[in-house]
């Protein structure tokens, strides 16, 4: 466990998967009222959790008693990146929820998966996402590697991804 000024920081268990899974599904529906095309509700459940935590890492952060945030840690991500030496780690799922998260809380989300990294001896921190949030991981030192375009959701819709990578050095 590790805290900043505002947030403690813990690794998820399976008695967190349910408030994932709605933590999510609250994400989704504010970027669908906002026309953001992205996540949609119910495309994550608490399985989906469940494997993240057998598989990689989830990390929450908590505010108070509150959970402000998370963020899965992967180890590899073959589906985008191809097969890749062991340099990176990828981050997935960064979500706040917005009824706790102090302001700044993805940024310190993305800090604290970077460190984990950094720990891990990997150098390398990359992830992808929508091109409407490009301009956001840029802010946080992230560039523009590559594009992903056939990214298949889980009802089996194609969509493009643009990969980001930041120098851990």
């Amino acid at each position: 466990m590790t805290m900043t000024a505002q947030l403690t920081f813990r690794m998820a268990d399976s008695e967190d998967a349910e408030n994932l899974a709605a933590m999510y599904d609250r994400a989704a529906r504010w970027m669908q009222g906002r026309e953001l095309d992205q996540w949609k509700p119910g495309e994550k459940d608490a399985e989906h959790f469940l494997l993240r935590m057998k598989e990689g890492e989830v990390w929450l952060a908590e505010a108070g008693e509150h959970l402000a945030g998370a963020y899965e840690l992967w180890w590899d991500d073959e589906e985008a990146w191809g097969v890749q030496p062991p340099v990176a780690g990828y981050v997935h799922r960064l979500m706040v929820d917005r009824r706790y998260a102090p302001p700044g809380t993805g940024r310190i989300l993305l800090a604290h998966a970077e460190q984990r990294m950094a720990a891990a001896g990997r150098g390398r921190a990359r992830l992808d996402c929508a091109p409407w949030l490009c301009g956001y991981y840029e802010g946080s030192g992230y560039r523009v590697v590559g594009e992903f375009p056939d990214k298949v959701a889980r009802d089996g819709r194609k969509y493009v991804v643009i990969l980001l990578e930041k120098s851990l050095g």
